[in-house]
């Protein structure tokens, strides 16, 4: 199906996930992603999720590129730069979960990609694949971490993998102390109401919250600075999937020509991108929240 990578859990319900996730919801570390507070028994217990659930499958999907965006770009997160990840892991789901039937016969199950109340990274960690670091990032020791995780919960018996048991962060705090809005509260707890890419594409308000003025380091789109400072990163291979070749205009166009990209021009180029969560007006809001001030430019 063209997965970098899997592993296999049993289903069974994540309690001490589900004592952290309980302490981040209070801290308000979600900001105004309110679907997070939603399905807490559902998140902690796939089990309630997919009814007769027996084994959690977590695969990773590399999306690293090979391209680099044009010195004049304004920043993009690399996993935004080709077709919509949803798109391409749901369809290879659907694939991975008809060949299960097909060779093996009556299994039920449902696929899920960063779209339900799945707590993607610890079944990763819970299957062997890698480990949180301190950027909150599962992290692997032979690709780094610009992957995506898909899960696909079945009620098939199978043989788990051991538990990723150890941490290969040891002492390095590049992640921590890059962070342009210093959103890395500790070791592996990000408060997202601080994350540059909660601010560009979760966040609907028409303004960018005071106090991060020059600070979004350029970011238009997401942000990649943990991961791109992160050591680990130096295995990275560019990936071989057709679909996540980069939008030309991500590459190229400069800050001047998309603040002057009209509404109609975005939704054609951008209509099966990951940039059109933000609509073309909160890619304008953020255009506005990264442009030097009059006279600086350049």
């Amino acid at each position: 199906m063209g997965f970098d990578a899997c592993g296999i859990s049993v289903a069974v319900q994540l309690e001490d996930d589900a004592r952290r996730l309980e302490s981040w919801l209070s801290k308000g570390f979600h900001g105004k992603m309110q679907y997070m507070e939603n399905h807490f028994d559902l998140r902690t217990d796939p089990r309630k999720l997919v009814p007769g659930a027996k084994s959690v499958i977590t695969l990773l999907l590399n999306y690293f590129p090979e391209e680099k965006q044009a010195a004049s770009a304004p920043k993009i997160a690399k996993y935004a730069w080709g077709t919509d990840y949803h798109y391409v892991i749901r369809e290879k789901l659907n694939e991975l979960l008809a060949f299960i039937k097909a060779n093996i016969g009556a299994v039920e199950g449902r696929g899920f990609v960063d779209s339900a109340p799945v707590l993607e990274r610890s079944w990763a960690v819970r299957s062997g694949l890698g480990w949180v670091g301190k950027n909150g990032n599962v992290l692997t020791r032979n690709a780094g971490s610009f992957f995506f995780l898909a899960t696909l919960i079945s009620d098939l018996e199978l043989v788990a993998d051991a538990p990723f048991s150890t941490d290969h962060c040891g002492t390095c705090t590049r992640c921590i102390d890059a962070c342009p809005t210093e959103a890395i509260v500790s070791p592996g707890l990000v408060n997202g109401s601080k994350c540059i890419s909660y601010l560009t594409i979760e966040l609907k308000d028409a303004l960018m919250p005071s106090g991060f003025e020059g600070k979004m380091d350029g970011w238009m789109f997401g942000c990649d600075v943990c991961q791109d400072v992160c050591p680990w990163n130096r295995f990275s291979k560019p990936n071989h999937e057709p679909f996540f070749t980069p939008i030309p205009e991500i590459l190229n166009l400069s800050l001047a020509e998309w603040e002057t990209l009209g509404e109609e021009a975005f939704r054609k180029i951008f209509k099966n991108s990951p940039l059109k969560r933000s609509k073309w007006q909160g890619i304008q809001r953020n255009i506005g929240a990264i442009k030097p001030p009059e006279g600086l430019e350049g």
